[in-house]
This record gives C-alpha cells, sequence and structure tokens, in this order.
C-alpha cells in the first residue's frame, strides 16, 4: 500500500471508530431486579465480601483479569519522545492485542509526567484495580528504576514489555536459527548493538538462557569494564560480558560473530559486517521500521538466518508473541513476579509452535497473528510456576 494511502486510511479508521477499544457490560441491566443485583443495593453483599477478605477481589470483580498499561510518552517506537496523548493510540492498540490473543482485558493509562517517582506513586497508587502491570514505551535509564522499585512494592507482576518482550521473543528466535545452522548457544558469539533497555534486556536473558560469549556495544563504544562512560546496568553487564576485552565500536566488535542483535539504528550495518563474521551467520536486524541492514543485502552478504521488526520479511521478531501469553500465564498463576525461568519457558513455547520439520531459513519464529501462540507461552509459563512450587516443596 502507498505510503499517502495507509496514512489516509489509517487516520480514516481511527475517525470513524473514534479509537480502538471501548467498555462495555458483562451483564444485562434489563429490569429493576438485575439493576438491584449489579448495583445499590445488592453490590453491597460484594463489597462487604471483599472487605473481610481483600483476595477475593479477583474472582468477584474484573480486576483478576485486568492489566494498566502505563507509558509517559517517551520512547514510542519509531517515535521517540512524543508524550502521553501521542501514545496514546500506541496504547489502545496493544489493549486491543490483549484481548484478542490472550482475552485479557487491558487499560491505557498515559501519564503527563516523566518524573520516575511520580510515575511509581501514580502507578502504586492504582494498582488495587489491577493484577498486572505491563510498562510500555518509558525510556532508558528511567524504566530501570521504575520497572524494579515497582516489582519491589508492589505483590503483582510488573513486566516492561520493551525490555523483556523483546528479549523473549529474540531468544524464541535464537533457539530456533542456532538448530537450522547447526549451532549451540554455549559456543556461539554474540554481538547486541545497542545497550539501551532492549539490549539490555537481551543480553541479561540470554546469560541466564545459557549463552556465555556475548558483546554489547552502544553510541559510546564496546561495554568492557572499566570504561567511564557507562551507566549502572551497563557497568553490571561489562562484568559479565565481553570477555575478550574488546574495544571500539561494531567494526570491531563484530568480527568472528555467530550471531548479530540490532536493537539501534537504522543502517549501522553493511555486508562488510556480515562478511567479517563466521560461516552462516544469524542476523536479527530490528530497528524499525528502517532496519540497521536491509535482509536482502545480510542474505547477499552470506548470512543464513535474517530476521527483522517488519511485517513484510520472513522471521519477524514481533513482541506480540509474548506479552499476551505471560499475562495469560502469570495471572492465572497469580503470580507476583514474571520470573527469569518464566521468560524462558515462555521462549521455549514460542519456539516450540513451530516443529522440526518446519524449520527453515525463513522460518524460525511464528507469524504474530498465529493464535496458538499465546496459548502455548501461556501454558509455559503456568508449567514453570507449578514446577517451582513443587521444587520448593520438596527442599
Amino acid at each position: 500500500m502507498h505510503k499517502d494511502n495507509r496514512k489516509r486510511e489509517t487516520l480514516d479508521l481511527h475517525r470513524a471508530y473514534r479509537g480502538k477499544i471501548e467498555i462495555s457490560s458483562k451483564l444485562p441491566v434489563d429490569s429493576e431486579e438485575e439493576l438491584s443485583l449489579v448495583y445499590t443495593p445488592g453490590v453491597a453483599e460484594i463489597s462487604k465480601a471483599i472487605e473481610e477478605n481483600p483476595d477475593v477481589a479477583d474472582e468477584l470483580t474484573s480486576k483478576g483479569n485486568m492489566v494498566a498499561i502505563v507509558t509517559d510518552g517517551t520512547a514510542v517506537l519509531g517515535l521517540g519522545n512524543v508524550g502521553p496523548k501521542a501514545a496514546l493510540p500506541v496504547m489502545e492498540g496493544k489493549s486491543l492485542l490483549f484481548k484478542k490473543f490472550a482475552g485479557i482485558d487491558a487499560f491505557p493509562i498515559c501519564l503527563n509526567t516523566q518524573d520516575p517517582e511520580e510515575i511509581i506513586s501514580i502507578v502504586k497508587a492504582l494498582a488495587p484495580t489491577f493484577s498486572g502491570i505491563n510498562l510500555e514505551d518509558i525510556s532508558a535509564p528511567r524504566c530501570f528504576e521504575i520497572e524494579a522499585r515497582l516489582k519491589e512494592e508492589l505483590d503483582i507482576p510488573v513486566f516492561h514489555d520493551d525490555q523483556h518482550g523483546t528479549a523473549i521473543v529474540v531468544l524464541a528466535a535464537l533457539l530456533n536459527a542456532l538448530k537450522v545452522v547447526k549451532k549451540t548457544k554455549q559456543k556461539a558469539r554474540v554481538v547486541i548493538n545497542g545497550a539501551g533497555a532492549a539490549g539490555i534486556a537481551i543480553a541479561e536473558l540470554l546469560l541466564y538462557a545459557g549463552f556465555s560469549d556475548i558483546t554489547l556495544v552502544s553510541l559510546e563504544g564496546t561495554l568492557r569494564k572499566g570504561e567511564a562512560w557507562m551507566n549502572a546496568k551497563q557497568k553490571n553487564l561489562a562484568e559479565r560480558t565481553n570477555h575478550d576485552m574488546r574495544s571500539g565500536g561494531l567494526e570491531e566488535a563484530i568480527e568472528g560473530a555467530d550471531i548479530f542483535i540490532g536493537v539501534s539504528a537504522p543502517g549501522v550495518m553493511n555486508k562488510e559486517h556480515v562478511q567479517k563474521m563466521n560461516k552462516d551467520p544469524i542476523i536479527f536486524a530490528l530497528a524499525n521500521p528502517i532496519p540497521e541492514i536491509y535482509p536482502e543485502e545480510a542474505w547477499k552478504a552470506g548470512a543464513k538466518v535474517v530476521g527483522t521488526g517488519r511485517s513484510d520479511y520472513p522471521n519477524q521478531i514481533n513482541n506480540l508473541l509474548a506479552f499476551p501469553g505471560i499475562f495469560k500465564g502469570a495471572l492465572s498463576k497469580k503470580v507476583r513476579n514474571i520470573t527469569p525461568e518464566m521468560k524462558i519457558a515462555a521462549a521455549e513455547g514460542i519456539a516450540a509452535v513451530i516443529s522440526e520439520n518446519e524449520l527453515s531459513p525463513g522460518y524460525v519464529i511464528p507469524s504474530a497473528l498465529n493464535e496458538k501462540v499465546a496459548r502455548a507461552v501461556a501454558r509455559a509459563v503456568e508449567e514453570s510456576v507449578e514446577d517451582r512450587v513443587e521444587r520448593l516443596a520438596t527442599c
């Protein structure tokens, strides 16, 4: 579709429907009797029951299936710091996807503040309405503190999708891509270009999953021990990555790598970079809408498996594969935190949707619209929780 036509059609669609979501009633209110049950005086019995035992709120209200999508609009994909009002259509879209793929009611909350303390305070005050918090499009490094504090101070799962959703789907695609190129996570050398929220979360999850040779490259240079320019998260990762103590930038880091993961900027990779990599390299160029390198150029230079964030190429790395199922499983088991084990289980659940016979260089990750995925991820998360409970019980 031509860009001008797409723009007009998108605007017309949103104007016609005045957004993408609405609140609808689950119950009829067509008689005095029905009114007395759903509102006064009958609703007082529900309030008293919850006052006596707050845990039953999940059963007697919508809370048990309600997620807040919280943003300050500072890091909207492809747009940057557009502010809370301009972020609203993105959050509405996410709400729609929660409902379609996981049956979860998700409500967009766009905050007119960029102060971490205010955001933390507001989310804590809103928490009684929800059973999960999905943080979205909050810029780094503020997002790290906000998520960490909320995870510590709330008793419901808090999940920053730009970090962990991306990491889960990247891991899922890598698990299958490594099978295609016949390499192992223990021996594969990984270069992550971009050391912000997504890059750091990817590195953390890959380390937890058993990848051992990872190097991160930022605008300022390659993360390594002793560099003064790094923030606290980067310094922590530098202690556990780049064991060869490589310096410089992507040009130096990419030599001899097996896997390139780009969460950075358009066009920063070229065919010479690909040719410096080991045989049959895996390239995930996730800058969107313009990737670090276009698939055609990467294939021509020798890449074996290529993924992007775009829907018009094979192997789209899309967070939609993760967040509906993650929350569905977490809410089902009423967990307090989404743990690394649950994230790895989710990645394995996504990867397993593609059978060994179906795997190919052009098919290492399911379509974002594959409705089997959310169910598979939810089951994997639930089983991970059950396994942990069983292990704790036998200790």
